[in-house]
């Protein structure tokens, strides 16, 4: 049948990412950690396969698999950005500190006091690590228009100079 239709072959739309993985050493003390830090919502545990599934953004928008690996010499780390608001963002480093998370910068290497943006997107972002030491994005798209020009990240507050006449959401 595909050799007849050739000519109505049509790439696949995507409209989303659905579900991603990531493997933890200690699958209990990870739910406790993306439910009670990351704050997602549990949605189904499999005891006998070590794994546990949690919902994204609310039951069937996407979802995250974490797969115990127990003690396994295998140490990949991975990163993975949550999509929220900018006032979620704003209030994240504060709130990660309250959880007793270090909220960081972009390389992972510095303690920020608010967020850092990405000006070829714009974006707005704060980052953390896991307890297996993935790396986790809170992340909100900003309105204003790209800044690929900036290479460097700039902190909200830097950003928002560059946009005085712009008012924040």
């Amino acid at each position: 049948m595909a050799a007849q239709n050739k000519e109505l072959i049509i790439m696949v739309q995507i409209n989303g990412l659905y579900e991603t993985h990531l493997t933890v050493s200690n699958l209990e003390q990870s739910i406790d950690f993306y439910r009670d830090v990351v704050g997602l919502e549990l949605a189904h545990k499999i005891p006998a396969r070590d794994v546990a599934f949690f919902w994204i953004g609310g039951r069937e928008r996407s979802m995250l698999g974490l797969w115990s690996i127990h003690s396994s010499p295998m140490q990949m780390k991975l990163h993975t950005a949550f999509q929220t608001s900018l006032e979620q963002v704003l209030l994240a480093p504060d709130y990660l500190r309250s959880k007793g998370v270090l909220p960081l910068n972009l390389s992972g290497n510095a303690e920020i006091d608010q967020p850092i943006v990405l000006p070829w997107m714009p974006a707005a972002s704060v980052y953390f690590r896991d307890p297996d030491g993935h790396s986790l994005e809170y992340i909100a798209i900003l309105p204003e228009p790209p800044r690929p020009d900036l290479s460097a990240t700039a902190t909200y507050t830097e950003w928002r100079g560059l946009h005085q006449n712009t008012k924040p959401e």
